[in-house]
């Protein structure tokens, strides 16, 4: 009975900022796509940089993005760790080995493979990568809306959907690098600088969208569920007090 009633009782999410929302959007988008792309092309048209040097130039938005982000919220929060890292394992495999356009295209497009493998792996730990990405996009990192999140891990649908939410970023990423890679042998490189972050991003917004719905969805039924269960349980206290 306590476990009906409490899940028609979840606690409702605290009220976020729509404008801080926008704003990281903005800085997101702006830093990781349109400043690469327009780096690139400036390097390499108008100050006769190399390919490689350009495209190794153009890697530090994204770098500069977490850092202002860290800075905003001031703590180190899993999610920007997560991204510290790989930026990290982005530079360092860009310096060692082939240095060619290609390669270190090659290189970009397995980091975001490595990202799916990630998500796949957490699987099998106490919570898996979309609990954490799920708190930053879901929360306005205030402590509150921090507790709300961690609270919702008691709840068996809020688990599974998370479980279910990891499994399909980890096989669509996995998937997006394997096309990546293949396109980097067929096309230019100005050609893949400017599809390249358009394809991680497509992806993304494509995740996005199917998240939002399918968390939608699995809320809706667990509501639907939680509200027969209580139905149930009343009736059986009736039926218990005729008898």
């Amino acid at each position: 009975m306590t476990t009906q009633v409490s899940a028609l009782t979840r606690p409702s999410p605290p009220q976020r900022s729509g404008g801080a929302a926008a704003i990281g959007w903005i800085l997101t988008i702006g830093l990781n796509v349109v400043a690469p792309i327009l780096t690139y092309n400036e390097l390499t048209e108008n100050h006769g940089w190399s390919e490689f040097a350009a495209l190794l130039a153009s890697s530090a938005w994204p770098v500069l993005d977490s850092a202002i982000m860290v800075a905003w919220r001031r703590k180190l929060d899993e999610f920007a760790a997560i991204t510290l890292v790989f930026l990290v394992i982005t530079a360092v495999v860009s310096l060692v080995g082939a240095h060619s356009p290609r390669a270190l295209l090659i290189k970009d497009s397995g980091v975001t493979g490595l990202f799916g493998l990630l998500c796949l792996v957490t699987l099998l730990a106490p919570r898996p990568l979309m609990f954490y990405f799920g708190r930053k996009f879901a929360t306005d990192g205030t402590p509150e809306s921090t507790a709300w999140w961690n609270g919702m891990w008691q709840y068996e649908g809020f688990r599974r959907t998370l479980y279910v939410m990891t499994t399909v970023w980890g096989v669509a990423y996995v998937l997006e690098a394997g096309v990546r890679i293949g396109l980097a042998y067929v096309l230019d490189t100005r050609t893949m600088v400017t599809l390249s972050p358009f394809m991680i991003y497509g992806v993304l917004g494509a995740l996005a969208l199917w998240t939002v719905l399918y968390s939608k969805r699995s809320r809706a039924k667990g509501e639907a569920r939680a509200a027969a269960a209580a139905a149930a349980a009343a009736e059986q206290q009736r039926s218990g007090a005729t008898a």
